[in-house]
């Protein structure tokens, strides 16, 4: 993900790494769970809106299989609006949600404006219980980590694509102690206190290794990723397709992070891998 440096931010961590270190890691893990405002627009075609748990705001959309849709960090259900329509001409039910502390949904376990990896993958397995089997999956950015993560936790799910997926969280916490100057000791230590608020180890989210590990039947999966990307590396798609068996690597140029989500041949692309059918 990219990490925008401050000044302030890195005098902060100086002092704090060495006078404080415990604030120091306090800090860092808040500034990581931050999530970013304005990256995302309301969707364009409206849909029935659900509640689901009193909490995660849903839409639906068309009727027969349902394929969910789930959007990145920062994001918000309306980000995939471009496959709405095409999935629901196709005779599919499409849902798409607003993680917890993003969009219209009720704030997370960290309160309002953090988030957390766990809880859209959470998030995901509520939705696919509220409204059925996950026929496919399409998903964005840290959405698509999530998806991954609820499918080698035993989510079922036929068929999922990836676009601008992470593979591994832990790399991205290292260039966010470069960008903000705070000492290996209080990465380490964040991780620590992200370990105790999730419950369970940062190994977990390692999704190659994951796989390298897993004896389960995981779904066909269609992985997309841009070369210009500058929030997610595009070594990441490459990497999470080589380890995902049965898995296809779409590389773009010049779409980016965020436009690739509109672009006509990368919806056409995924609407074909989980509907079977070439818009």
């Amino acid at each position: 993900m990219a990490f925008r440096k401050s000044t302030i931010v890195r005098s902060i961590f100086w002092v704090l790494d060495t006078a404080a270190p415990p604030l120091a890691t306090r800090l860092a893990e808040r500034l990581w769970c931050t999530i970013p405002r304005g990256t995302a627009a309301p969707a364009t075609t409206p849909g029935t809106l659900v509640t689901i748990d009193d909490r995660i705001v849903a839409e639906k959309w068309g009727s027969g299989p349902v394929i969910y849709l789930v959007h990145g960090w920062g994001g918000r259900r309306g980000q995939l609006d471009s496959f709405v329509a095409p999935l629901v001409q196709s005779g599919h039910t499409v849902v798409a949600f607003d993680a917890p502390s993003h969009g219209d949904s009720a704030p997370g376990m960290f309160g309002r404006g953090r988030g957390l990896l766990t809880e859209f993958s959470a998030a995901l397995g509520a939705v696919v219980r509220h409204f059925g089997p996950a026929y496919g999956v399409i998903a964005h950015s840290l959405g698509g980590a999530a998806t991954a993560l609820a499918i080698l936790d035993g989510l079922p799910v036929e068929r999922a694509v990836f676009i601008a997926a992470m593979a591994d969280p832990i790399p991205y916490t290292v260039e966010f102690g470069q960008t903000l100057g705070f000492r290996e000791r209080t990465r380490i230590g964040f991780l620590r206190r992200l370990e105790r608020r999730i419950g369970r180890p940062m190994s977990d989210f390692d999704i190659p290794a994951r796989l390298g590990e897993s004896e389960d039947e995981l779904p066909p999966v269609l992985v997309i990723h841009d070369t210009q990307d500058k929030e997610v590396h595009h070594r990441d798609g490459a990497i999470l397709a080589a380890a995902w068996p049965h898995a296809e690597f779409v590389s773009t140029t010049g779409l980016g992070h965020r436009r690739i989500l509109r672009d006509p041949e990368v919806v056409s692309r995924a609407i074909d891998h989980v509907a079977g059918v070439r818009v």
